[in-house]
């Protein structure tokens, strides 16, 4: 009989390149990987990984398995959603359901803070059996995590048109829509404007996330059909240090209103147009995870604390 918890781990070692890149994602150590992939070949009697320099890939048979699995895998979440549902706990007064089980969510830092931080505890207020595990993210790296079976739940974000691929298998529910501003000094000379055009803005130096961020393709995406913009002279991957370091004189910032502090009286927020600095935010989870009671509970959660409009900052 396969062992499904080490083929979850194998499928892990493919999603993040590494054992320990997959041990980081499942919460083990990478000795734990490793042992349960070792287990997995003495059941299979097939090598599933391979030495290649300093690292491991996957022999076609670890790919094949990995492949294989995936249908394996959605059988069982079907499997144990329906089974949740015959077995829930409800009152016949219309009490609600008693909710158990594990969800683990990926989501994106600003996501975390205008978000999760809100989430988290109502959930365990409310269904103090639930376990809602939560780890940070980039949507890419989110959407890899839900996808292969690592995450349950993801908290992910799109900017205008900067292509974020959605596997067949992941359904995406929009949750709404998110602005960022360009942050300036109050003393600086466009400060005193309502908007600003990427055009308005060619000659500054700019504060930035890290190249890899779909945050800082927007910026560039931004800036097209305008030459040697955007100037990036600071890189942090927190926007609090980008709000600090804008104060300091050292430069602008584009600054999502998501989770995002009260504005220094130093600082003013400054929409774009043509284009619009927007980013859609949505959810996504399996398919085979759509009737299951845990996920829809904390996906109903997120709902009522978006729907509420405490997640957004002020314009400023």
């Amino acid at each position: 009989m396969i062992d499904l918890e080490a083929v979850v781990a194998l499928r892990a070692v493919a999603t993040n390149g590494s054992v320990a890149g997959a041990a980081d994602a499942l919460g083990f150590t990478p000795s734990a990987v490793s042992q349960q992939i070792k287990r997995l070949e003495r059941g299979t009697r097939v090598a599933l990984l391979e030495r290649a320099g300093r690292g491991v890939v996957l022999t076609d048979a670890g790919r094949q398995l990995v492949t294989s699995s995936a249908t394996v895998l959605a059988d069982l979440e079907r499997l144990e959603a329906d089974l949740h549902l015959a077995g829930g706990v409800g009152a016949t007064d219309g009490a609600p359901r008693r909710v158990t089980g594990e969800v683990r969510i990926g989501a994106f830092s600003t996501a975390v803070r205008g978000i999760l931080v809100e989430v988290l505890p109502r959930l365990r207020a409310e269904h103090p059996e639930l376990r809602v595990p939560m780890r940070e993210s980039e949507p890419w790296e989110t959407i890899a995590l839900v996808a292969s079976g690592q995450r349950d739940l993801g908290i992910v974000h799109r900017w205008g048109g900067v292509a974020l691929a959605m596997p067949d298998h992941l359904v995406e529910t929009p949750l709404f829509m998110d602005v960022a501003d360009v942050i300036v000094r109050r003393d600086h000379p466009l400060a005193d404007r309502t908007e600003l055009e990427p055009v308005d803005l060619a000659d500054e130096e700019w504060i930035a996330t890290f190249d890899s961020t779909i945050c800082r393709q927007w910026l560039r995406r931004l800036f097209d059909g305008v030459s040697n913009a955007p100037r990036v002279v600071h890189e942090s991957m927190e926007f609090e240090n980008h709000l600090e370091l804008v104060r300091a004189g050292l430069g602008v910032a584009l600054v999502p209103r998501m989770g995002r502090p009260a504005l220094h009286p130093d600082l003013v927020a400054i929409p774009t147009v043509r284009p619009a600095s927007t980013r859609g935010v949505s959810a996504v989870h399996r398919r085979s995870q759509a009737d299951s009671p845990a996920l829809q509970v904390v996906l109903d959660t997120v709902r009522a604390v978006v729907s509420q409009g405490a997640h957004v900052a002020e314009e400023s």
